[in-house]
């Protein structure tokens, strides 16, 4: 059974914190103008603005950040600054059993998709979200913010998208899990691969190599990965890259290849990932996936 943490009620705490990639004081101060523009407090974990090469300091610091805010009675939810390459170190240096005993709105997207799958496999439920370091510079609301504080305010939209001529007609109900497809990947084999069993699986990815993306559908698929799924919504794959020689498909082909014969429903163009806009969805929770010659509706239940 899935726990739906709390949703926000105006004054709370949103606390921010750094689990990949560093990122400066300048980089954020938009982002916590807008928090408190929309009614909440910050706080910002004490190692945030640490230096480690790419990183926001030592995987112990940003560790350590995760559980000053999971613990902190004040904080009511925590946001990702921003993604990079990073948060599968710090799983070895977290306290599960303290973030399984005070849930709190996990939110962000990218590399985030593995404290995603941290939590899902926890039982928590969390978001996938814009992030702070994506806010836009003026310390405006864009489309993704709006969706990631109304959804923190329990009001969570449903993500609609075109017709597209590679969408695999049909309904599809269960718990919605995914992100970044790189790190569902990666996460196979291990204590948090992915639960697919009658799930919807959502994912996006970026700047990969074509052949890196064939690659990754083949082993989901001969694995028996997708075969377990109730259906698949794929959002953005943007920015990807090819060889001299090209592979000689699009990364949207790709997934089209390994999937259409899974007798699902596998909608495109979902609005969530590495561009604009970003729509907040939750990971953990029942949607419905409904995808028709119209186009497809992500809506949850």
């Amino acid at each position: 059974m899935i726990e739906i943490p709390k949703y926000l009620e105006p004054g709370d705490t949103i606390g921010i914190v750094a689990t990949a990639r560093k990122v400066s004081p300048e980089e954020l101060e938009p982002a916590v103008r807008l928090i408190t523009a929309e009614g909440f407090r910050v706080k910002l974990a004490n190692n945030l603005f640490e230096e480690d090469n790419q990183f926001a300091g030592t995987d112990q610091q940003r560790a350590a950040d995760v559980m000053q805010m999971v613990n902190d009675g004040e904080v009511k939810t925590i946001l990702c600054a921003r993604g990079g390459y990073g948060s599968a170190r710090i799983l070895g240096h977290l306290d599960y059993d303290a973030i399984k005993a005070h849930p709190k709105w996990f939110c962000g997207y990218s590399d985030v998709t593995v404290m995603h799958a941290l939590y899902n496999r926890l039982g928590i439920a969390s978001l996938h979200s814009t992030m702070p370091i994506n806010f836009p510079k003026d310390g405006s609301a864009s489309a993704s913010t709006r969706s990631l504080f109304d959804s923190l305010r329990g009001k969570h939209a449903s993500l609609a998208a075109a017709a597209n001529p590679l969408n695999v007609s049909g309904e599809a109900e269960g718990v919605l899990v995914g992100g970044n497809l790189s790190l569902i990947y990666s996460l196979m084999a291990t204590d948090l691969q992915h639960d697919t069993e009658r799930k919807i699986l959502f994912i996006e990815d970026l700047d990969e190599y074509l052949y890196h993306m064939d690659r990754t559908m083949l082993s989901l698929r001969q694995s028996g990965v997708l075969n377990q799924l109730a259906g698949i919504a794929v959002g953005y794959l943007n920015d990807m890259n090819d060889n001299t020689i090209p592979f000689g498909k699009t990364a949207e082909q790709i997934v089209h290849e390994h999937t259409q014969q899974l007798g699902i429903p596998v909608g495109f163009g979902i609005p969530a990932g590495h561009l604009e806009p970003n729509y907040a969805m939750a990971f953990g929770v029942r949607y419905r996936l409904s995808v028709s010659e119209s186009g497809s509706l992500l809506k949850i239940r």
